[in-house]
Protein backbone atom coordinates (compact mmCIF):
# COMPACT_ATOMS: atom_id res chain seq x y z
CA UNK A 1 0.00 0.00 0.00
CA UNK A 2 1.19 3.66 -1.33
CA UNK A 3 1.33 6.18 1.45
CA UNK A 4 -0.18 8.82 -0.43
CA UNK A 5 2.31 11.59 0.40
CA UNK A 6 5.43 12.26 -0.75
CA UNK A 7 8.05 11.19 1.71
CA UNK A 8 12.02 11.80 2.43
CA UNK A 9 14.11 9.58 0.48
CA UNK A 10 14.50 6.18 1.70
CA UNK A 11 15.93 3.08 0.69
CA UNK A 12 15.09 -0.07 2.01
CA UNK A 13 18.18 -2.41 3.22
CA UNK A 14 17.37 -6.29 2.76
CA UNK A 15 18.94 -8.66 5.64
CA UNK A 16 18.09 -11.98 4.01
CA UNK A 17 17.37 -14.01 6.51
CA UNK A 18 17.94 -18.02 6.24
CA UNK A 19 14.96 -18.81 8.32
CA UNK A 20 12.03 -16.97 9.08
CA UNK A 21 11.67 -16.69 13.20
CA UNK A 22 8.21 -17.18 14.47
CA UNK A 23 8.21 -14.10 16.25
CA UNK A 24 8.28 -12.41 13.62
CA UNK A 25 4.37 -12.36 12.75
CA UNK A 26 1.80 -12.07 15.55
CA UNK A 27 -0.63 -15.40 14.73
CA UNK A 28 -3.12 -14.03 16.90
CA UNK A 29 -5.98 -15.55 15.23
CA UNK A 30 -5.48 -18.96 16.82
CA UNK A 31 -9.10 -19.62 17.87
CA UNK A 32 -9.32 -24.11 17.53
CA UNK A 33 -5.84 -24.19 17.93
CA UNK A 34 -4.03 -26.89 20.41
CA UNK A 35 -0.63 -25.95 21.62
CA UNK A 36 2.64 -26.27 18.66
CA UNK A 37 4.29 -29.59 20.12
CA UNK A 38 7.75 -30.20 18.68
CA UNK A 39 7.87 -33.44 16.87
CA UNK A 40 8.94 -35.33 13.88
CA UNK A 41 6.07 -36.68 11.73
CA UNK A 42 5.59 -40.61 11.88
CA UNK A 43 6.18 -42.90 8.96
CA UNK A 44 7.36 -39.95 6.29
CA UNK A 45 10.03 -37.65 6.33
CA UNK A 46 10.11 -33.81 6.64
CA UNK A 47 11.29 -33.58 2.99
CA UNK A 48 8.59 -35.60 1.27
CA UNK A 49 5.90 -33.77 3.19
CA UNK A 50 7.64 -30.97 1.75
CA UNK A 51 7.52 -32.21 -1.67
CA UNK A 52 4.02 -33.46 -1.32
CA UNK A 53 2.11 -30.53 -0.18
CA UNK A 54 3.92 -27.90 -2.64
CA UNK A 55 3.16 -29.95 -5.91
CA UNK A 56 -0.63 -30.17 -4.41
CA UNK A 57 -0.40 -26.39 -4.15
CA UNK A 58 0.50 -26.89 -7.82
CA UNK A 59 -1.97 -28.63 -8.86
CA UNK A 60 -4.99 -27.02 -6.57
CA UNK A 61 -3.12 -23.27 -8.32
CA UNK A 62 -4.05 -24.79 -11.54
CA UNK A 63 -7.30 -26.11 -10.97
CA UNK A 64 -8.52 -23.27 -9.33
CA UNK A 65 -7.85 -21.21 -12.85
CA UNK A 66 -10.79 -23.32 -14.02
CA UNK A 67 -13.17 -22.16 -11.48
CA UNK A 68 -15.49 -19.72 -11.45
CA UNK A 69 -16.01 -17.81 -7.49
CA UNK A 70 -16.83 -14.43 -6.34
CA UNK A 71 -14.19 -12.50 -4.79
CA UNK A 72 -14.92 -9.79 -2.09
CA UNK A 73 -12.77 -7.23 -0.66
CA UNK A 74 -12.94 -4.56 1.75
CA UNK A 75 -10.21 -2.74 2.71
CA UNK A 76 -9.96 -0.36 5.85
CA UNK A 77 -8.27 2.33 7.62
CA UNK A 78 -8.50 3.06 11.34
CA UNK A 79 -8.50 5.75 13.66
CA UNK A 80 -8.30 3.85 16.86
CA UNK A 81 -11.54 1.15 16.25
CA UNK A 82 -13.27 3.93 14.14
CA UNK A 83 -13.30 3.77 10.14
CA UNK A 84 -11.93 6.62 9.00
CA UNK A 85 -11.52 5.27 5.12
CA UNK A 86 -12.99 2.18 2.95
CA UNK A 87 -12.45 0.56 -0.19
CA UNK A 88 -14.83 -2.03 -0.83
CA UNK A 89 -14.56 -4.21 -4.11
CA UNK A 90 -17.41 -7.33 -5.57
CA UNK A 91 -16.30 -9.00 -8.38
CA UNK A 92 -17.22 -12.09 -9.86
CA UNK A 93 -14.20 -14.69 -11.76
CA UNK A 94 -15.98 -15.93 -14.98
CA UNK A 95 -15.25 -17.47 -18.55
CA UNK A 96 -17.13 -15.46 -21.56
CA UNK A 97 -18.31 -17.50 -24.43
CA UNK A 98 -15.07 -18.11 -25.85
CA UNK A 99 -13.26 -19.42 -22.44
CA UNK A 100 -11.45 -16.66 -21.62
CA UNK A 101 -10.96 -15.48 -18.07
CA UNK A 102 -12.87 -12.77 -16.99
CA UNK A 103 -13.57 -10.43 -14.20
CA UNK A 104 -17.51 -9.09 -13.32
CA UNK A 105 -17.21 -5.94 -11.22
CA UNK A 106 -20.42 -6.68 -9.30
CA UNK A 107 -20.13 -3.17 -6.71
CA UNK A 108 -17.82 -0.94 -6.54
CA UNK A 109 -18.73 2.14 -4.46
CA UNK A 110 -16.27 5.38 -4.84
CA UNK A 111 -13.07 4.36 -2.06
CA UNK A 112 -12.98 6.83 0.69
CA UNK A 113 -9.36 5.79 1.38
CA UNK A 114 -7.26 9.27 2.69
CA UNK A 115 -4.43 8.18 4.18
CA UNK A 116 -3.27 5.29 2.03
CA UNK A 117 -4.01 4.07 -1.26
CA UNK A 118 -3.77 0.66 -3.12
CA UNK A 119 -0.94 -0.28 -5.46
CA UNK A 120 -0.81 -2.57 -8.42
CA UNK A 121 1.38 -4.89 -5.96
CA UNK A 122 -2.00 -4.80 -3.66
CA UNK A 123 -3.86 -5.90 -6.47
CA UNK A 124 -1.63 -8.47 -7.42
CA UNK A 125 -1.53 -9.74 -4.25
CA UNK A 126 -5.35 -9.91 -3.75
CA UNK A 127 -5.23 -12.35 -6.96
CA UNK A 128 -2.60 -14.43 -6.44
CA UNK A 129 0.07 -14.03 -3.00
CA UNK A 130 -2.89 -14.21 -0.47
CA UNK A 131 -4.49 -17.28 -2.31
CA UNK A 132 -1.51 -19.51 -2.62
CA UNK A 133 1.82 -19.33 -1.07
CA UNK A 134 4.21 -21.77 -2.54
CA UNK A 135 4.46 -24.58 -5.75
CA UNK A 136 6.69 -27.13 -6.61
CA UNK A 137 8.35 -24.63 -9.13
CA UNK A 138 8.83 -22.13 -6.38
CA UNK A 139 10.44 -24.75 -3.40
CA UNK A 140 14.26 -23.43 -4.43
CA UNK A 141 13.35 -20.09 -3.73
CA UNK A 142 12.72 -20.72 -0.03
CA UNK A 143 14.10 -21.50 3.16
CA UNK A 144 11.63 -24.01 4.79
CA UNK A 145 11.87 -25.08 8.52
CA UNK A 146 9.92 -27.85 9.86
CA UNK A 147 8.96 -26.53 13.12
CA UNK A 148 6.42 -29.07 14.63
CA UNK A 149 2.70 -30.10 14.59
CA UNK A 150 -0.10 -28.17 15.57
CA UNK A 151 -4.09 -28.89 15.51
CA UNK A 152 -6.30 -27.01 13.71
CA UNK A 153 -9.76 -27.65 14.49
CA UNK A 154 -10.36 -31.33 13.70
CA UNK A 155 -7.11 -31.61 11.79
CA UNK A 156 -3.38 -32.42 12.71
CA UNK A 157 -1.28 -30.55 10.87
CA UNK A 158 2.46 -30.13 9.93
CA UNK A 159 3.85 -26.67 10.90
CA UNK A 160 6.63 -24.49 8.52
CA UNK A 161 7.84 -21.43 8.44
CA UNK A 162 8.66 -20.03 5.00
CA UNK A 163 11.42 -17.56 3.90
CA UNK A 164 12.96 -16.51 0.66
CA UNK A 165 16.18 -17.26 0.03
CA UNK A 166 17.13 -13.97 -1.46
CA UNK A 167 14.76 -11.12 -3.11
CA UNK A 168 15.29 -10.62 -6.63
CA UNK A 169 14.29 -7.40 -8.00
CA UNK A 170 10.54 -7.34 -9.92
CA UNK A 171 9.64 -10.59 -7.58
CA UNK A 172 6.96 -11.08 -4.65
CA UNK A 173 7.14 -13.62 -2.37
CA UNK A 174 5.66 -14.93 0.69
CA UNK A 175 7.16 -15.08 4.42
CA UNK A 176 5.51 -16.33 6.84
CA UNK A 177 4.06 -19.47 8.79
CA UNK A 178 1.52 -22.92 7.02
CA UNK A 179 0.03 -25.73 8.15
CA UNK A 180 -0.21 -29.05 6.16
CA UNK A 181 -2.83 -31.44 7.08
CA UNK A 182 -0.84 -34.53 7.96
CA UNK A 183 -3.40 -37.08 6.24
CA UNK A 184 -3.90 -35.38 2.57
CA UNK A 185 -0.35 -33.04 2.53
CA UNK A 186 -2.32 -29.79 1.46
CA UNK A 187 -1.83 -26.54 3.14
CA UNK A 188 -5.26 -25.79 5.02
CA UNK A 189 -4.12 -22.20 6.81
CA UNK A 190 -1.43 -19.63 5.79
CA UNK A 191 -0.28 -16.39 8.09
CA UNK A 192 2.47 -14.14 7.19
CA UNK A 193 2.84 -10.97 4.64
CA UNK A 194 3.91 -10.42 1.33
CA UNK A 195 7.53 -9.09 0.11
CA UNK A 196 9.07 -7.04 0.09
CA UNK A 197 8.04 -4.08 1.68
CA UNK A 198 8.62 -1.61 -1.36
CA UNK A 199 10.20 2.06 -0.27
CA UNK A 200 11.65 4.63 -2.92
CA UNK A 201 12.69 8.10 -3.27
CA UNK A 202 9.30 9.16 -4.29
CA UNK A 203 6.65 6.79 -1.96
CA UNK A 204 6.93 3.60 0.74
CA UNK A 205 4.24 0.52 -0.59
CA UNK A 206 4.15 -1.13 2.85
CA UNK A 207 2.10 -4.50 3.09
CA UNK A 208 0.07 -5.66 6.19
CA UNK A 209 0.46 -9.68 7.97
CA UNK A 210 -2.48 -11.74 6.83
CA UNK A 211 -4.33 -15.06 7.60
CA UNK A 212 -5.44 -17.26 5.04
CA UNK A 213 -8.31 -19.60 5.60
CA UNK A 214 -8.67 -22.69 3.49
CA UNK A 215 -12.01 -25.05 2.88
CA UNK A 216 -12.20 -28.57 0.68
CA UNK A 217 -14.13 -27.60 -1.98
CA UNK A 218 -15.81 -30.45 -4.14
CA UNK A 219 -14.23 -33.10 -1.88
CA UNK A 220 -11.06 -32.64 -3.06
CA UNK A 221 -9.40 -29.47 -3.56
CA UNK A 222 -8.55 -27.08 -0.58
CA UNK A 223 -9.29 -23.49 -1.83
CA UNK A 224 -9.18 -20.06 -0.13
CA UNK A 225 -12.41 -18.92 1.16
CA UNK A 226 -11.50 -16.18 3.75
CA UNK A 227 -8.49 -14.01 4.49
CA UNK A 228 -8.03 -11.71 7.35
CA UNK A 229 -5.58 -8.85 8.43
CA UNK A 230 -5.58 -6.08 10.92
CA UNK A 231 -2.08 -4.92 11.16
CA UNK A 232 -0.57 -1.30 11.69
CA UNK A 233 2.16 -0.16 8.65
CA UNK A 234 4.88 1.94 9.86
CA UNK A 235 5.17 4.74 7.57
CA UNK A 236 8.15 7.48 7.56
CA UNK A 237 5.97 9.86 8.80
CA UNK A 238 3.11 8.12 10.55
CA UNK A 239 2.06 4.84 11.55
CA UNK A 240 -1.76 3.58 9.98
CA UNK A 241 -3.81 0.84 11.30
CA UNK A 242 -5.41 -1.56 8.14
CA UNK A 243 -8.10 -4.14 8.02
CA UNK A 244 -8.44 -6.57 5.36
CA UNK A 245 -10.80 -8.95 4.83
CA UNK A 246 -11.04 -10.80 1.09
CA UNK A 247 -14.20 -13.81 0.94
CA UNK A 248 -13.91 -16.20 -1.76
CA UNK A 249 -17.10 -18.30 -2.51
CA UNK A 250 -20.01 -20.06 -4.85
CA UNK A 251 -16.80 -22.10 -6.53
CA UNK A 252 -18.25 -23.75 -9.36
CA UNK A 253 -16.16 -25.81 -11.95
CA UNK A 254 -16.45 -24.73 -15.36
CA UNK A 255 -16.08 -27.68 -18.13
CA UNK A 256 -13.56 -26.62 -20.65
CA UNK A 257 -11.15 -28.58 -22.55
CA UNK A 258 -7.80 -28.35 -20.15
CA UNK A 259 -7.78 -31.57 -18.01
CA UNK A 260 -7.17 -31.49 -14.23
CA UNK A 261 -5.29 -34.35 -12.47
CA UNK A 262 -5.61 -34.73 -9.52
CA UNK A 263 -2.71 -37.44 -7.74
CA UNK A 264 -2.06 -38.58 -11.10
CA UNK A 265 -5.31 -39.03 -12.65
CA UNK A 266 -7.80 -36.66 -14.25
CA UNK A 267 -10.96 -35.44 -12.28
CA UNK A 268 -14.46 -35.93 -13.32
CA UNK A 269 -15.96 -33.17 -15.00
CA UNK A 270 -18.46 -31.36 -13.51
CA UNK A 271 -21.65 -29.49 -14.94
CA UNK A 272 -20.65 -26.37 -16.86
CA UNK A 273 -21.49 -23.44 -15.45
CA UNK A 274 -22.93 -20.43 -18.18
CA UNK A 275 -20.51 -17.37 -18.79
CA UNK A 276 -23.77 -14.92 -19.03
CA UNK A 277 -24.82 -16.67 -15.60
CA UNK A 278 -26.25 -13.98 -13.30
CA UNK A 279 -24.29 -13.39 -10.40
CA UNK A 280 -25.21 -14.17 -6.52
CA UNK A 281 -25.76 -10.64 -4.68
CA UNK A 282 -23.33 -9.95 -1.94
CA UNK A 283 -23.87 -11.79 1.49
CA UNK A 284 -23.26 -9.89 4.51
CA UNK A 285 -19.71 -10.67 6.04
CA UNK A 286 -19.58 -12.85 8.49
CA UNK A 287 -16.76 -14.64 10.95
CA UNK A 288 -14.00 -17.04 9.20
CA UNK A 289 -14.58 -20.58 8.30
CA UNK A 290 -11.79 -23.07 8.98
Amino acid sequence: MDHKKHLRSALLAFSLLALLLPAAFSFADDRGEGPLVKEDPKGVTVDDVIQRFAAKEKQFKIARENYTYREEVLVQTLDGDTVDGEYRIVFDVLFNNQGKRMENVVFAPQSSLQRIMLSPEDEQDFRTRLPFVLTSDEIPEYNILYVGQQREDELNTYVFDIAPKEIQKGKRYFQGRIWVDDHDFQIVKTNGKAVPDIRNKKNENLFPAFTTYREQIDGQYWFPTYTYSLDTLHFSNQDVKVKEVIKYTNYKRFGSKVKITYEGQEVEKTQNQQPDQQPQQPQPESAPKK
